[in-house]
C-alpha cells in the first residue's frame, strides 16, 4: 500500500511547528504514554513485528539490533542518535529535527525504555547550530513538562536526553567513530568485536540508530505493527523521506512509501528535468552510492529495490543530473570530498583516495592515458571491502560507477584532451582545464 498521507512530516510546513504546544495539540507524547506502560520485551517486539530498518543507510532491523542488548550486563546502558547528517544531498534528518524536534525525543524515551537505558544522546552535524539552539530550548520545555527527566509523567520512569555538538567529520556519521567521538576522542572506527551493543559507549552496551529510525518509533506504537507493515513493499515497510536535489524543478523533502519508483520521484514529486534539458544520471542515495542510468527509472526507490538496481538505498538522497553534468568531474568532485574526510586510520582508505584524486585530476587536465583507467579501478579494488568500516566502499563508488556507465566521457578526455559535455553553466571554471573548451 502506498502511504495515503505524511505521517513524519504531517505539520512541518505549519508556523511554530516545533513547538511544545503545537506538538501537544497534534497529540504528541501519547505513544510515549502508551510504551511507558508496556514491558520493555513488548516494545522490542512491536517494533520487530513491524518490520523497521535503520533509516542511515545500512537498513539493518531495528528491533532484532535493540535485541542485541544484553540484560544481565550491570553496567549503563545508553542510545546514541546519529544526526552528523554529513552525506552529500542528504537534509532528512535536517527537517525532522529542525521541524518537529518533539518527535525524536518522544521516540528517544521509547527507544530508552526497550533496552532498559537511562540517557540517551543525540549526536548533531557540528553545522547545525541553529537547529541544536532550538531543539535545547524545546527540550527544556519537555523536562518543564514532565516529559523528560525523573519519573516521567508518573511513571516512576528516568530518562535525560543531552544534544552533543559534533566537530564537523564526516567519518563521525560511523556508528564507532560517532562513540569515540562523544567520548572526546579522535572520530576513527573501532575493530569489531565486540559490536556496540555489547561494548560501545563509555565500554557500556550501547544503541546507535538514525534520526528517521527513531522517529518512526512513536507512530508504530500509537498505530500498531501492522500498520506500519501495510505500508509499502514486504521487508521495505513503512513512511520513507526522500531528499531529491539537482537538476529537478521542485526539489526537496517528500515523504512516501517506498514502493514508489526513481521515475515517480523525479518527475511526479518534483516536477521533472528543468526546461530544456534532459535526464543523464542519478546517485539514488547520497554520494556514497553507485550512479544510475536513465534505464534504472523504474527502479523501486527500497533497500532491496536500488540494490537489485545496481546501487543503494543509502540516505535516500537522490542527486539528479542533466545532460550538462560532466561525470569525470563529478567522480573528481566527489572523490575530492572523500579524500579530504578519510580519518586517516586503513591506509587503503588513506592512500587510496589521495592517488584516484591525482589520477582524476591528471586525467581533467588533458594529461591522462588510458591505463590510467585501469590503474583506478585496480586503486578501488585495494580499496573495496579492505577498510575497517563502510567509508573505503562509499569513496570507491563515484569513480568505479562513472566509469561503468559513461568510460566514454573518460576515454574522450584522455584522446582529445577536453570534455565530451559542452561546460556546464553551473561548474566551477577552477575544477575545468582551462583548455577544455
Amino acid at each position: 500500500m502506498r502511504l495515503p498521507e505524511p505521517v513524519l512530516t504531517t505539520h512541518v510546513n505549519e508556523p511554530f511547528s516545533y513547538t511544545l504546544e503545537n506538538y501537544l495539540k497534534w497529540g504528541g507524547y501519547a505513544a510515549m504514554k502508551k510504551a511507558l506502560a508496556m514491558t520493555p520485551g513488548q516494545i522490542i517486539d512491536e517494533v520487530k513485528a513491524s518490520g523497521l530498518r535503520g533509516r542511515g543507510g545500512a537498513g539493518f532491523p531495528t528491533g532484532m539490533k535493540w535485541s542485541f542488548v544484553p540484560k544481565d550486563i550491570p553496567k549503563p546502558k545508553y542510545l546514541c542518535v546519529n544526526a552528523d547528517e554529513s552525506e552529500p544531498g542528504t537534509f532528512k534528518d535536517h527537517v525532522l529535527m529542525e521541524r518537529n524536534p518533539h518527535l525524536l525525543f518522544e521516540g528517544c524515551v521509547i527507544a530508552c525504555r526497550s533496552i532498559g537505558a537511562k540517557t540517551a544522546y543525540i549526536y548533531i552535524r557540528g553545522e547545525f547550530y541553529h537547529v541544536q539552539k532550538q531543539m535545547e530550548a524545546e527540550l527544556q520545555k519537555a523536562y518543564a513538562a514532565g516529559y523528560l527527566g525523573r519519573n516521567i509523567c508518573g511513571t516512576g520512569e528516568d530518562c535525560d536526553i543531552h544534544i552533543h555538538r559534533g566537530a564537523g567529520a564526516y567519518e563521525a556519521g560511523e556508528e564507532s567513530a560517532l562513540l569515540e567521538s562523544l567520548e572526546g576522542k579522535r572520530a576513527q572506527p573501532r575493530l569489531r568485536p565486540p559490536f556496540p551493543a555489547v561494548v560501545g559507549l563509555y565500554g557500556s552496551p550501547t544503541i546507535i540508530n538514525n534520526v528517521e529510525t527513531i522517529c518512526n518509533v512513536p507512530p508504530i506504537i500509537e498505530r500498531g505493527a501492522a500498520w506500519f507493515q501495510g505500508i509499502g513493499p514486504e521487508k521495505n515497510q513503512g513512511p520513507k523521506l526522500f531528499c531529491v536535489s539537482g537538476h529537478v524543478k521542485r526539489p526537496g523533502v517528500f515523504e512516501t512509501s517506498m514502493d514508489v519508483t526513481l521515475r515517480e520521484l523525479i518527475y511526479d514529486f518534483c516536477g521533472g528535468i528543468r526546461d530544456g534539458h534532459e535526464l543523464k544520471a542519478i546517485i539514488p542515495g547520497g554520494s556514497s552510492t553507485n550512479v544510475l542510468t536513465p534505464a534504472s527509472l523504474d527502479a523501486q526507490a527500497s533497500f532491496d529495490g536500488l540494490v537489485k538496481a545496481g546501487s543503494m538505498l543509502g540516505s535516500a538522497a537522490m542527486m539528479v543530473m542533466d545532460e550538462t553534468t560532466d561525470m569525470v568531474w563529478l567522480a573528481e568532485n566527489l572523490t575530492h570530498f572523500y579524500k579530504h574526510e578519510s580519518c586517516g586510520k586503513c591506509t587503503p582508505c588513506r592512500e587510496g583516495s589521495d592517488w584516484m584524486h591525482k589520477i582524476l585530476q591528471k586525467i581533467l587536465r588533458g594529461e591522462g592515458a588510458m591505463k590510467d583507467l585501469d590503474l583506478l579501478l585496480s586503486i578501488a579494488n585495494n580499496i573495496g571491502g579492505k577498510t575497517l568500516c563502510p567509508f573505503g566502499d562509499a569513496e570507491i563508488a563515484p569513480v568505479v560507477s562513472t566509469l561503468q556507465h559513461f568510460r566514454a566521457e573518460y576515454e574522450h578526455y584522455i584522446r582529445e584532451g577536453r570534455s565530451l559535455v559542452p561546460r556546464a553553466d553551473w561548474m566551477p571554471r577552477t575544477l575545468v582545464p582551462a583548455h577544455a573548451h
